[in-house]
């Protein structure tokens, strides 16, 4: 008996292709709240990245794919004298962006780092500022900081229902689909390429989490997302030459995305789409130290002026977690280079209570091989809060809580430390701000000149000034 034939009628792109093209094309008006918090945001991510300039791991991956190309009018990447293909130009940014661990948090079913998209939009911006004709009016860092509003909520409210990570999938395949959103827009695209770009990212699939897993966890955890935003400039280019899309990329019964890699679940939005997750991002102020351990570090400095001096005389530390970080961090035995350390939740406990601070600096090789470090990792028990995991996931609180106590072998100890909402969360947002800034400060001074510090910090806290500036201009603030 013969198979019938396939019906090769082409369907309507997926809804979910469709929304997300039209909210880019037309988005709703932005609260006051979600445009402030995009310049501290903008201001915060560009911090970061500058950072990781010192860091020779980093570095050694920034520049041209074919070392000595020269691209006319190509998009530059801060602090550095490249001028690259937009393509080459968003990976370099986002690795620079995400190197540290440095950068914004969504937490949800599915987490990750929405300022991650910067790498894209950043350089097709620039790209396109630069490539304009004389009498085109410029593009703004106004638009600039709306397509960063509208990929932080593409992103983000993907990630508030669809969980990517329990199926093995990397969260940066959503910077790959938020990105290339954006790009496509600010490339001039239409509604049409925007959903035919859409389309060919989702039919990416997504990379693997391995890498950020023991016992593979290693470096790529740190370009991963400066990958995913170079594939959706790479898309959002060839969809304005008008190549062809795959409408029904999510539902397509065997092939399509849902049956294929996400257990014929459908796709969907929590949510409209609007300003949501820009008013809510979690800010890491304080420490470079994946989200679901910052409250933990917190504790821990806390108690280091009660344990700074008794190290030796420690039976036990307790850890009190939520779920999350029991799957993600809860990690025993050696840790094999930085990417692996600032994913162990005891390492960076330890790290708390040895020295009162965690840097970047203490996840290198130097740092980590203070025998203190693993000694006190060996006396650390880690248990879960059901509390702890429950208000993790309750949308009116989305804490992120840890506790820590110390336990001395003469019978003493400390008091129980508990921290449920980060500095960076919105309910801290008063707190947080000037400490923000100062981390920016601290961060840009590490490559620029006081005066050029100063005049990227005073750009991205006046709103007037800055989004009334042409991108290239703005740019330009950030070449050494």
């Amino acid at each position: 008996m013969m198979n019938a034939p396939h019906a090769n009628v082409r369907p309507p792109p997926d809804p979910l292709l469709a929304e997300i093209a039209d909210y880019v094309c037309a988005p709703p008006p932005f609260s006051g709240e979600a445009c402030e918090t995009a310049r501290y945001c903008l201001l915060d991510t560009l911090g970061c990245g500058i950072l990781a300039l010192g860091f020779p791991a980093c570095a050694k991956l920034l520049g041209p794919v074919v070392p000595g190309t020269i691209v006319p009018n190509g998009a530059r990447v801060p602090g550095t004298r490249h001028e690259l293909d937009p393509v080459t130009a968003a990976f370099n940014i986002g690795c620079l962006i995400r190197w540290l661990d440095f950068n914004d948090t969504w937490l949800a079913a599915e987490w990750g780092h929405p300022s991650d998209n910067l790498g894209a939009i950043l350089a097709v911006a620039d790209y396109v500022g630069r490539a304009a004709p004389p009498n085109q009016p410029p593009l703004t860092m106004r638009a600039l900081l709306a397509a960063m509003i509208q990929a932080h909520e593409i992103q983000g409210v993907l990630a508030l229902r669809n969980s990517f990570n329990r199926v093995g999938l990397d969260h940066v395949l959503l910077v790959r689909v938020a990105s290339t959103a954006v790009a496509a827009r600010l490339l001039g695209g239409t509604r049409e390429q925007i959903i035919n770009a859409l389309s060919n990212a989702w039919a990416d699939g997504g990379a693997l989490r391995v890498y950020r897993h023991a016992p593979n966890t290693g470096p790529r955890k740190s370009w991963a997302a400066g990958d995913a935003t170079a594939r959706a400039v790479q898309h959002a280019l060839m969809a304005l030459k008008n190549e062809m899309g795959c409408p029904s990329v999510l539902s397509a019964k065997t092939w399509g995305f849902s049956d294929a890699l996400f257990g014929s679940e459908p796709i969907r939005l929590a949510r409209p789409l609007g300003c949501y997750v820009m008013e809510n991002v979690l800010f890491k102020i304080c420490f470079p130290a994946e989200f679901h351990a910052q409250t933990a570090v917190e504790a821990a400095i806390q108690l280091h002026p009660r344990v700074k001096n008794r190290l030796a005389d420690i039976e036990r530390v307790c850890l009190t977690t939520h779920e999350s970080a029991l799957r993600i961090i809860d990690k025993q035995g050696p840790l094999h280079n930085p990417a692996d350390r600032d994913h162990c939740l005891q390492y960076m406990a330890a790290i708390g209570l040895i020295f009162g601070t965690l840097r970047a600096e203490h996840y290198e090789d130097k740092t980590a091989a203070d025998p203190r470090i693993d000694a006190l990792r060996a006396k650390m028990t880690v248990s879960e809060d059901k509390r702890y995991s429950r208000e993790y996931l309750e949308p009116d609180k989305r804490s992120i809580a840890n506790a820590v106590q110390v336990f001395f072998k003469n019978g003493e100890h400390t008091d129980k430390v508990e921290v449920e909402y980060p500095l960076g969360h919105r309910r801290r947002r008063a707190q947080g701000m000037p400490l923000l800034v100062k981390k920016a400060r601290e961060n840009l001074a590490t490559h620029f000149n006081p005066p050029q510090t100063e005049r990227i910090i005073e750009l991205c806290r006046n709103a007037a000034a800055l989004e009334n500036l042409a991108v290239t201009e703005f740019v330009n603030h950030l070449i050494p």
